[in-house]
């Protein structure tokens, strides 16, 4: 897609896998597409009060049974192979900001 349309290919997912992570990075690497990996963080009692409260989805069985694994991913892997944004205080439109900001202010790493 980037070889027709050029510009900046987001792709919004949730990996809490490592392999997965080095598979995915990996395999856009070794086309030459450059790599910018945010993390979109919240603290626990933040994550798991927004799953409860969730005025959209309600609360989510399969969404709670995510939290651990994602604190465990953070806390071996995951923050340290990306820009780790916390949203535990900020509106989502804060995190886009932030994170707009750091992909137009410099280059990839």
């Amino acid at each position: 897609m980037l070889d027709y349309t050029g510009g900046t290919l987001v792709m919004p997912m949730t990996v809490l896998t490592e392999a997965y992570w080095r598979e995915i990075s990996g395999g856009l690497a070794a086309h030459g597409i450059p790599i910018r990996h945010f993390v979109l963080h919240a603290d626990t009692a933040t994550l798991s009060d927004r799953i409860q409260n969730d005025p959209d989805l309600g609360p989510s069985a399969f969404r709670f049974s995510r939290v651990e694994p994602y604190a465990e991913a953070a806390r071996t892997w995951l923050h340290a192979e990306a820009e780790v944004v916390d949203t535990s205080r900020i509106t989502p439109a804060e995190a886009a900001d932030r994170i707009a900001g750091a992909v137009l202010g410099s280059a990839p790493r």
